[in-house]
């Protein structure tokens, strides 16, 4: 009689988790030969069969990660902001005074950037002409940073002086300001030091005026 292999399952799941690895790799190829492509013009300018070439699959392969050159717009977007959203929200939240959103968050995004900076040259180009599910996609993560940058502030002592409108109206001044920031930094990365500082000033110099607020009750 003979006696089972016991080891069989072990081999089958190091066979399954090699092709997973194998297919995670190819997918960050294509996002990463969309970024190298759309470098001079945008995405909606860019084939599939271009990225397709560049990473060195067939078209068919494409459709196994993506099913559209948008749906990988999308996931350029989520690798870009989604993660830097994450981020600032982590800082924001131990924020105890309305200076400490500027001061913690100026350098995550300057150092964000930096990493990533073909991400945020995909976001900045896209942001204006790209696909129309990109650009809401960009624009609905703007929107989230914007709201949740609102709730964290509405805890910190004085933010009572604002309505939840005004309030809201703040943080979408604030992160308007972080965001042309970030296109900045793209444009002109040896300026880093100079546009975080300027940046710095401008909205120290916004809360001064908010804090001065009152909303009408």
């Amino acid at each position: 009689m003979t006696t089972p292999r016991t080891d069989q399952p072990v081999e089958v799941l190091e066979v399954s988790e090699s092709r997973a690895d194998r297919k995670e790799r190819t997918r960050q190829s294509i996002l990463d030969a969309a970024l190298t492509l759309t470098a001079d013009s945008s995405l909606v300018a860019v084939s599939l069969r271009q990225v397709a070439k560049e990473v060195g699959v067939v078209p068919t392969a494409f459709y196994r990660h993506f099913d559209s050159m948008e749906s990988l717009g999308l996931a350029l977007v989520e690798e870009s902001v989604v993660a830097l959203r994450r981020m600032l929200r982590e800082v924001w939240r131990q924020a105890p005074e309305f200076r400490d959103f500027i001061d913690g968050s100026l350098p995550l995004v300057a150092s964000h950037v930096r990493a990533h900076p073909q991400h945020y040259a995909f976001i900045v180009r896209e942001r204006v002409a790209g696909p129309p599910r990109v650009r809401e996609a960009i624009r609905h993560e703007i929107e989230l940073i914007t709201r949740e940058l609102a709730a964290d502030v509405s805890r910190v002592p004085g933010s009572d002086v604002f309505s939840p409108e005004h309030l809201n109206l703040l943080a979408d001044l604030i992160v308007s300001s972080v965001v042309t920031t970030a296109e900045r930094l793209v444009d002109q990365p040896e300026q880093e030091e100079r546009i975080i500082a300027a940046t710095r000033t401008q909205l120290r110099m916004l809360l001064i005026g908010g804090l001065n607020w009152r909303s009408p009750r």
